[in-house]
């Protein structure tokens, strides 16, 4: 029989019952396997850290929110925002699960191409398409959503070159009621921004005007602020109607739905109180059937959903470092995963479970990253078990924005799994080496 491992004595009050301003005692629950998978053993297999993306997770979710949607709308169009997570592997799934490609770069829109994606089927955002891009994208008859005015006056001296006439959507920005409002992007509708830009491209005839788009924010809390966004475009792809007598085909709603992470500064945990996929189709639905739009002319909406579709079937394997006491006594534990690799560690306080067996004694403890700087911290404030060095952990909902953002900093980038619906890992990314690095880099001939 082997000896147990110590751990000290730690006095802790104790809550019971109700809860009361304090919340009540934390129940916290071992996470030793991932579809399947023990995190022990794909530690071992593949490093740590280790990224693992759930594809059964993925196409779950996106299920739930089609059938949110298609229950209480007619036409429905999901769009894979590429820059949440644009890993071809991943990229594919929502392609097999009939989404559409969303891009903001030259370089998304690449991507969308090599992985197949018909071109008709990609909506080209962002403020900033080079002209190689915008043409690309018109040749390939593309949706443009036009974000300003020096883009238009490009994609129409683009459209009298290539003999082709663009299809293109107008980015509407407007006050839904969240402050601070987010009008960086497109055209306002308050001050007629919107309307200058519309008549310049109905005038002109050198573009075909076929979608009105808002993205009004981001990890957005209130579905009323899309019903607020869906009646403002509704009545302006009518008031278009009425004075061109042109048929808008689309509205394009953006993304900004919230994961369940919650954010730093929350009361309560995003499980409980982040709105679903349901509280906002009813609202985005209503708004647009109690418009005056006609029972055969409805519109096709579009969604660009991106973290509320992928963060939930993404974790984040690693490895306890040691711990350590701060000048005031509390428990610092170090672990092999920084902020280089989980970004959003800035703005949500994410789940982390241990990954093995552990007794009740819990103390609340920071948790920072192997990084040399002193903002690595992981979570400021965590209520764990007493872990050990070489004790694993899972930190949770890490799909969205990580493998986008993640940065070559102090250490190289991990490894990345997916495991399919048979419970079978895939290496989708690999780990990057010296090679990797040095390989982009010249040196000068007189400092060899």
């Amino acid at each position: 029989m082997s000896k147990l491992r110590y751990e000290r004595p730690v006095i802790k009050k104790l809550e019971g019952g109700m809860p009361n301003k304090f919340g009540i005692r934390s129940e916290i629950q071992t996470v030793t396997h991932i579809d399947g998978n023990g995190v022990k053993d794909l530690i071992k297999e593949y490093g740590s850290p280790l990224f693992v993306i759930s594809e059964k997770t993925i196409r779950s979710t996106i299920k739930k929110a089609r059938k949110a949607f298609e229950a209480r709308y007619p036409r429905i169009q999901f769009a894979w925002s590429y820059k949440t997570n644009y890993l071809n592997a991943v990229c594919s799934i929502f392609h097999q699960e009939g989404s559409w490609a969303e891009v903001v770069s030259g370089f998304e829109y690449d991507k969308a191409i090599a992985l197949g994606v018909n071109g008709k089927k990609i909506i080209f955002n962002g403020p900033e398409k080079k002209e190689e891009d915008l043409s690309k994208a018109i040749q390939n008859d593309s949706l443009i959503h036009i974000d300003h005015l020096d883009e238009f006056y490009t994609i129409v001296e683009l459209a009298g070159v290539l003999g082709k006439k663009p299809r293109v959507a107008v980015r509407v920005n407007m006050d839904t009621g969240v402050y601070p409002m987010w009008d960086r992007f497109g055209f306002n509708y308050e001050n007629g921004q919107a309307w200058d830009v519309i008549n310049k491209i109905m005038h002109s005839g050198k573009a075909e005007l076929v979608g009105l788009h808002c993205h009004i924010g981001t990890f957005m809390l209130a579905p009323s602020a899309y019903a607020i966004a869906a009646t403002k475009l509704a009545d302006l792809a009518l008031a278009i109607e009425r004075k061109y007598n042109h048929e808008i085909k689309y509205i394009d709603l953006g993304g900004g739905f919230p994961s369940k992470n919650t954010l730093k500064g929350a009361y309560l945990p995003g499980t409980d109180t982040n709105p679903t996929f349901d509280d906002f189709a009813e609202a985005i639905s209503s708004a647009l059937l109690n418009s005056n739009f006609k029972k055969d002319n409805l519109p096709l909406l579009i969604l660009e959903t991106g973290r509320a579709l992928i963060d939930e079937a993404g974790f984040l394997l690693g490895s306890v470092i040691a711990n350590k006491r701060s000048s005031t006594g509390r428990r610092n534990t170090i672990i092999d995963i920084g902020v280089n690799l989980l970004f959003t560690s800035y703005w949500y306080d994410h789940k982390i479970t241990p990954a093995q067996s552990f007794t009740h004694y819990t103390e609340e403890t920071c948790v920072y990253g192997p990084l040399c700087m002193n903002i690595d911290v992981i979570r400021e404030s965590a209520e764990l078990p007493l872990l050990n060095r070489g004790d694993h952990v899972v930190i949770h909902n890490t799909g969205a924005y990580n493998l986008t953002q993640w940065m070559q900093f102090i250490a190289l980038r991990p490894n990345v799994l997916l495991i399919d619906m048979d419970e079978k890992p895939h290496l989708i990314r690999q780990k990057e080496t010296v090679d990797n690095m040095n390989g982009m880099e010249r040196v000068p001939e007189h400092l060899k």
